[in-house]
């Protein structure tokens, strides 16, 4: 088969190293914008769990991504003066570029042609292919082109972020939360080498605008957050955009989602078909499962033309959307979490953070926080009323989000 991926992000590489495994006589071509080396990225995070998935598709690949990886098990969070820390399960952060490099590097390696500053532009062909794979982001141009088809739609976050990187190298993924006259503003922060660090930057639009960050260029704005973040940062500075020129943008997360993922020989991959919010690091590990999906679904094909392929891509976007349920929602509470911060953020810290980890509870909203905090507590020792917490959450988040529509 031949087959074209537009994109050359994690998703569209790492498909086309699996299919190359699935059959050498596949003819596949990535075609990525973007110079080689170039990513618009800090660190990504994933769990154990991904890596057992890589493994399996793909012994080699996992293997260089596990050693390029940092690892930490415990989370802390900074609230003014305040600190607590928390021991959990074990996660894993690797820089973008680095793992962009091990995937194109494994794809070459296996016959995989992968070119550089080859862009699809608007109205120009699509390229020749038996399937083509838009693995172009979430502001996909090939989507684009059959908007209408896959009935695309997109809602805006509140509150405003900006992704950015630090020389200061975390132990622990790290909360901080800082009161200004305009508000709270906090920032996620985790390692992902042995001399860098993501720093993401969240706040609401009242104190965005209220610390003038709304005007401020990309100077100003680092010595702001640099001053505001000094105690966490010990001395390490902020660094805008990685690798790639421009200057870092404040941003309102984009959550997208598609009415369908195919037309006719086209194929939605990744951020181009979903996105999650960031708050709950899964972008990256969920793309790679479209990947592992649909090249799963691919192997059970009849044949290569549309309607030979068609029954592949029914199944491979009916595992996905299943799979992605508790994901999306576990995603939207936790950015309500943050957006409805205020109602947290003067609870005693060990509570304040034990409700940090239990945001994506769909009960958590609609119940007084302490409460919340203490039923928790107790359903940690009752199974019974774990059991009863877990049934009980869906149902009155549904009734109450009616009554409020």
């Amino acid at each position: 088969m031949k087959i074209a991926c537009v994109g050359g992000g994690p998703a569209g590489l790492y498909f086309s190293i699996l299919m190359k495994r699935q059959d050498p006589a596949h003819e596949i071509t990535v075609h990525e914008r973007n110079p080689v080396g170039s990513t618009y990225g800090w660190g990504v995070t994933y769990w154990a769990s991904l890596l057992d998935e890589l493994e399996a598709g793909d012994p080699e690949s996992a293997r260089a991504v596990k050693e390029s990886s940092v690892r930490w098990s415990d989370g802390v969070a900074h609230v003014g003066d305040r600190t607590t820390r928390h021991h959990g399960d074990e996660g894993f952060g690797i820089g973008r570029g680095r793992l962009l490099d091990i995937l194109a590097e494994r794809a070459r390696s296996l016959g995989v042609r992968v070119e550089f500053e080859d862009e699809i532009a608007d109205g120009a062909e699509l390229p020749d292919a038996d399937l083509v794979v838009a693995c172009d982001g979430v502001r996909s141009g090939v989507r684009e082109r059959y908007a209408a088809h896959f009935g695309t739609e997109v809602v805006l976050g509140r509150n405003t972020y900006i992704w950015l990187g630090t020389t200061k190298v975390f132990d622990a993924f790290t909360f901080a939360f800082v009161e200004t006259p305009h508000g709270w503003i906090w920032c996620y922060a985790y390692g992902f080498g042995a001399d860098r660090s993501t720093c993401v930057v969240e706040c609401s639009p009242e104190t965005w605008t209220g610390l003038g960050l709304d005007r401020a260029d990309e100077a100003d704005g680092l010595a702001l957050l640099e001053e505001l973040f000094a105690e966490l940062l010990d001395g390490h500075r902020l660094i805008g955009r990685a690798g790639a020129g421009g200057s870092a943008q404040w941003l309102n997360f984009r959550t997208l989602t598609n009415r369908t993922w195919s037309h006719g020989n086209v194929v939605l991959l990744g951020d181009a078909a979903h996105t999650t919010h960031y708050s709950i690091g899964a972008g990256t590990t969920l793309a790679l499962e479209d990947a592992i999906a649909l090249a799963g679904a691919l192997s059970k094909r009849s044949g290569s033309t549309p309607a030979e392929l068609a029954p592949a891509l029914a199944a491979y976007e009916e595992e996905r959307r299943s799979a992605l349920l508790p994901v999306q929602s576990a995603a939207r509470h936790s950015a309500q979490w943050y957006e409805n911060l205020p109602r947290y953020i003067t609870l005693p810290p060990a509570q304040m953070f034990a409700l940090l980890g239990q945001r994506h509870s769909p009960l958590l909203p609609y119940v007084p926080p302490q409460l919340y905090y203490r039923i928790d507590r107790a359903a940690g020792r009752l199974e019974s009323l774990r059991r009863l917490k877990r049934w009980l959450g869906p149902k009155v988040a549904r009734t109450l989000h009616a009554k409020r529509g």
